[in-house]
């Protein structure tokens, strides 16, 4: 059955975001949406178009392709179809003197072609404002996200012990996993928003794979399919009695994830040193999941943690080595990794309705990536996990 992002949620986020705007941006004019994610978000489509807002006027959505799905798919009051942006051009009597668009994802060709039929002198960024908007979910939002961390649970936690076999490789792994989620209700694809970023599940390893070196920010590793595609797993390295299983993946449902990061101890159990850190890094996790209350500051969270920490644990946390992460947890929405961030400089108080992953993690030599992550609802009475609560390490025989 097709799902349609009901009118009343589509007008209330339109009508936040000019709010947000109209606050923060006081002399904003126009602002104009060219990226898949926002505009789902504002008309609950993915078209090739662009979405105009003008500071006062009505907010159009200009579809090049396909015109057609648009009208099937959204809600959005006003769907008009276009050929070139010229079209669109044709409803303003006179140009604006700036525009507001996502600088982070627009290129520099698009820009161009957009610009030679809107001639506007001033390009400033909208992507911290959009942002802030998202961060904050609607009820409608939070229960397709409780039904994702439903998905992650089952299959982190019951499905994915069943899979685990001596000798098998972790792409084999990795693709019966991501079967698994699939006929879960998985979307089938994982978004993230930082630049040139591909996943196709997350990220998977069989021991030190878990450490080795990737250019994703984060504080795990993977050795993935090839060096042109790292992605998935090794082929070569298969799964042997004694090693640490990492798996650090997101889950969706309707376009809203969930992120988690199970572990597993295959056969013989781990060293003591492995188990304590890892146990370490669930007491952090349920620490800050604690801070997780309307009014807390992110930063303030991340300094208070990185203050606590012990020696040990202070070697290689959040990475391995000088691959470490610069935070312990994010924001989680229509993609994995939103805003705010549980790091230096994000200094807003954190609102009821926001999502956050929280993933305290630690790289142990010749062992690999222990830790944890598990995604959490923001409420006055703290953070309130919806991807499951076993703590990790978790036995296979």
């Amino acid at each position: 059955m097709q799902h349609v992002v009901p009118p009343a949620e589509l007008n209330d986020r339109l009508k936040r975001f000019r709010a947000e705007m109209d606050e923060k941006e006081p002399d904003w004019e126009l602002a104009a949406f060219f990226g898949n994610i926002n505009l789902y978000y504002l008309t609950g489509t993915m078209q090739d178009g662009v979405l105009l807002v003008p500071r006062d006027g009505e907010a159009v959505f200009h579809v090049r392709r396909s015109f057609e799905r648009a009208l099937h798919e959204s809600r959005f009051p006003a769907i008009e179809p276009m050929k070139s942006f010229r079209d669109a051009a044709g409803r303003f009597c006179a140009m604006p003197g700036s525009v507001h668009m996502e600088t982070e994802i627009v290129p520099v060709a698009l820009l161009a072609r957009f610009r030679k039929h809107f001639p506007v002198p001033d390009v400033k960024s909208l992507d911290g404002r959009i942002a802030a908007v998202r961060a904050i979910k609607s009820a409608y939002e939070l229960d397709l996200m409780e039904q994702a961390g439903e998905i992650h649970r089952r299959v982190m936690e019951e499905r994915v012990p069943r899979i685990l076999a001596e000798g098998m490789s972790e792409a084999d792994f990795a693709c019966r996993v991501f079967s698994a989620m699939v006929e879960e209700g998985h979307h089938g694809t994982v978004r993230f928003g930082m630049f040139d970023t591909e996943i196709i599940l997350g990220q998977i390893g069989f021991g030190e794979s878990s450490i080795y070196p990737t250019a994703f920010d984060g504080p795990g590793g993977s050795y993935g399919l090839c060096p042109a595609v790292p992605l998935l797993g090794s082929r070569e390295r298969t799964l042997q009695d004694g090693d640490l299983v990492f798996i650090d993946t997101g889950c969706g449902v309707q376009g809203y994830h969930t992120d988690k990061t199970m572990t597993y101890a295959f056969g013989t159990p781990l060293c003591d040193e492995a188990v304590a850190l890892h146990c370490r890094c669930v007491e952090i996790q349920n620490n800050m999941a604690a801070m997780l209350r309307p009014g807390t500051v992110p930063s303030a969270i991340y300094a208070e943690i990185m203050d606590s920490l012990d020696p040990a644990l202070q070697e290689n946390f959040m990475g391995f080595g000088g691959r470490r992460a610069g935070f312990l947890g994010h924001g989680v929405g229509l993609l994995v990794d939103e805003q705010p961030v549980i790091a230096p400089g994000f200094d807003e108080p954190i609102q009821e309705g926001m999502v956050f992953a929280l993933e305290p993690k630690c790289g142990i030599g010749g062992v690999g990536m222990v830790g944890i992550e598990n995604t959490f609802i923001v409420t006055p009475a703290g953070g309130r996990c919806i991807t499951g609560t076993h703590p990790g390490l978790m036995p296979v025989p």
